[in-house]
């Protein structure tokens, strides 16, 4: 009887060989691939969507979180969604055969780079289902083959996602074994995909920080992390408040459950008085609970029909992933970048201000991979961004940072081309 482990290695030298075909596959294959896959998204909803009941029961009986359940679910609007997104990356130009810095050195030659898929991906990753199909298709149209190994709480939806990526994939021309799905949920098998840097070029963890963090430490190949955003939104003195709550509302409410949704609101002393219950009224209507600081608290307490917590050390850098968000009142932009300094993730951070200074001094002076000035950090997402989708967002600064898309699914090589010459 053939173990698990003999199966993963089997599937990892399938995956191998197809990315070897698949990095010379023309832009027209690759993309009627994806375009197939779109379709067969919706022919097959049915059958996905029960698949994914099966697992939200499971997951519901076991006592899951809602914000997990969110991620968790599928839904006709979300394959739909799904099926567009898959067909903006198909419209985008092909990322691999680019050829540039091409220039003449002084002895005839001509040296430049050209791109380069990165061969296969290994990604780990919990609850989402959609990842199988987001990172799927931007690996197939970057020239790359994918192994995938999602939790065992969607281990149905996944298994019924990467068929009819499958299926789509071979029939249009995508070579066999181009995409693998480990579907046993054992343990041990992350071990051994995470030691397989015999096969796997890159290793892309999605999901909360112990998981992202066991990935890094443990992986024998290089790992692209990222994922767990701890996110400001910082009300300047010369905010508008209008924009203001509009930005502060939709960075937290718009969808609270996912990495790049508002976890601190931070408000200059100045306007303080005016802003906080114009955004705790919004918020209100929405269900958010407001940890504040000592300062926050005495301008909202008053207010009958507010119901304001004090916040408490832990609120400070955590993600939160609910309809709950820190409030702490500011004397100075420079006490903002300070607290986001010392709290932020490197995620996504944003000011709202008039003052085109301090929007500068923010955009240049915060650390992290999306910095917004007068915008919502729900936007830091592939799709939002033009990448059609993203296989995750990356807060590391190696070898790319923010929403992974196609190009940062490629390397480059050297192009050398001579005329006969040699080495003095």
């Amino acid at each position: 009887m053939v173990s698990d482990i003999e199966q993963l290695e089997t599937k990892g030298k399938a995956a191998k060989a197809a990315s070897r075909k698949l990095a010379h596959l023309s832009a027209e294959v690759k993309n009627r691939a994806l375009v197939d896959i779109a379709q067969s998204l919706i022919s097959h909803q049915e059958e996905i969507l029960a698949a994914n009941r099966r697992d939200l029961d499971q997951a519901s009986t076991s006592g899951m979180a809602p914000a997990m359940l969110d991620r968790l679910l599928l839904s006709p609007d979300r394959i739909s969604a799904i099926a567009q997104d898959i067909k903006a990356v198909a419209a985008l130009p092909d990322p691999v055969g680019e050829v540039f810095d091409m220039r003449a050195l002084p002895n005839g030659l001509q040296v430049g780079k050209k791109t380069v898929p990165l061969g296969v991906i290994g990604t780990i990753y919990e609850s989402r289902p959609n990842v199988t199909i987001d990172i799927s298709v931007l690996c197939l149209k970057s020239g790359n083959a994918v192994i995938l190994r999602g939790g065992k709480e969607a281990i149905h939806s996944n298994m019924a996602l990467a068929k009819v990526v499958q299926d789509a994939a071979y029939h249009a021309g995508i070579p066999d074994g181009a995409v693998q799905l480990i579907d046993s949920p054992e343990r041990i098998l992350v071990d051994h995909m995470l030691k397989m840097n015999h096969i796997i070029d890159l290793m892309v963890p999605r999901g909360g920080a112990a998981l992202i963090k066991f990935v890094a430490s443990n992986a024998a190949m290089p790992v692209l992390a990222g994922g767990v955003g701890v996110c400001h939104t910082y009300i300047d003195a010369s905010a508008n408040l209008d924009k203001g709550v509009a930005i502060a509302y939709n960075a937290k409410v718009q969808r609270p459950t996912v990495c790049n949704a508002l976890d601190t609101l931070l408000v200059h002393i100045s306007i303080a008085d005016q802003f906080l219950p114009l955004i705790a009224s919004e918020w209100g209507k929405a269900g958010v609970e407001m940890h504040c600081d000592e300062r926050a608290l005495d301008i909202l307490k008053p207010i009958p029909t507010l119901r304001p917590v004090p916040a408490s050390t832990e609120d400070w850098g955590k993600e939160f992933l609910a309809l709950i968000a820190a409030v702490k009142v500011v004397d100075s932009l420079d006490e903002a970048l300070g607290h986001i300094e010392r709290y932020g993730s490197g995620h996504s951070e944003a000011i709202v201000t008039e003052d085109y200074s301090h929007a500068m001094r923010f955009l240049n002076e915060v650390d992290a991979a999306c910095v917004y000035a007068n915008a919502s950090t729900r936007f830091t997402d592939g799709g939002q961004f033009g990448l059609g989708a993203e296989v995750g967002i990356s807060t590391q600064k190696f070898h790319a940072r923010g929403p992974l898309g196609l190009k940062e699914l490629t390397s480059y090589k050297w192009i050398i081309l001579g005329s006969g010459q040699v080495r003095p």
